[in-house]
């Protein structure tokens, strides 16, 4: 059993080839991640809905890539809540929660680290999990970087996700992942060797800032990722600091 896809089309840096809308269900159906606000993308997602007769509208979190469309999509199907992780009440996904579909339940699990709210979906019947951006589809690495303690969170959540132990992983950016395992401890390795790297230049040199870390680990950085890197290296010192690392 596998989901529908749509794809976005905002091919990027971050996005790799854009953002994977996923459809699970045929009448009872679970849109995970609607995407930018991409009229294009909009018109394809409601054609794929036509005859669902009931939808939920789900984020993983609340980045612009992902979440961008959910509001108007949730409009567009007659006023539907936009059910993601934070905050309270009935529209909030905590811990557990299920969401319904003609195809198998789907289970919230936070997964915080990449955003400071985020969850991914188990579906067990899939035997998958649906990723959004706690892994790629391509790769070893994804940002980690907004907000502080970040990286305790991040490494504790693709423990997390290994122990769901899902046949296949579904990223939001990049294709499916079917050698799980291997893919989390790639991803796992990527962090803590940049773990290993700050904490040898700081050795090195004690007083080395922020922008002295981005040069000795990144090298020359395009100007539109600069401050991305800086956050990223923001994130691992602090991490160094608290003694979280290690």
């Amino acid at each position: 059993m596998q989901p529908r896809v749509l794809n976005a089309g905002n091919a990027g840096p971050f996005t790799l080839d854009g953002t994977r809308t996923f459809l699970v269900g045929s009448r009872d159906v679970a849109v995970i991640d609607p995407g930018p606000e991409v009229e294009t993308h909009l018109r394809a997602l409601l054609v794929a809905l036509e005859d669902a007769e009931r939808v939920s509208v789900l984020v993983t979190h609340w980045h612009a890539d992902h979440a961008g469309m959910a509001t108007r999509l949730g409009r567009e199907l007659g006023g539907l809540a936009v059910l993601g992780p934070g905050g309270e009440g009935p529209a909030s996904l905590v811990e557990g929660t299920a969401i319904t579909t003609d195809h198998g339940p789907l289970l919230a699990v936070s997964t915080p680290g990449h955003a400071r709210e985020h969850v991914v979906f188990h579906w067990p019947r899939g035997d998958a999990v649906f990723a959004g951006d706690l892994i790629l589809g391509s790769g070893d690495t994804t940002w980690v970087g907004e907000y502080p303690g970040c990286v305790a969170d991040y490494l504790e959540s693709l423990d997390r996700l290994g122990e769901l132990e899902p046949g296949v992983i579904y990223p939001a950016h990049g294709p499916p992942v079917m050698a799980v395992q291997p893919t989390l401890d790639r991803y796992r390795a990527h962090r803590m060797s940049r773990i290993a790297q700050v904490r040898e230049v700081l050795d090195r040199s004690p007083a080395a800032g922020i922008d002295d870390l981005v040069g000795e680990i990144y090298g020359q950085v395009p100007p539109d990722l600069a401050g991305a890197a800086r956050r990223s290296m923001e994130v691992v010192v602090y991490h160094l600091d608290r003694g979280e690392a290690p």
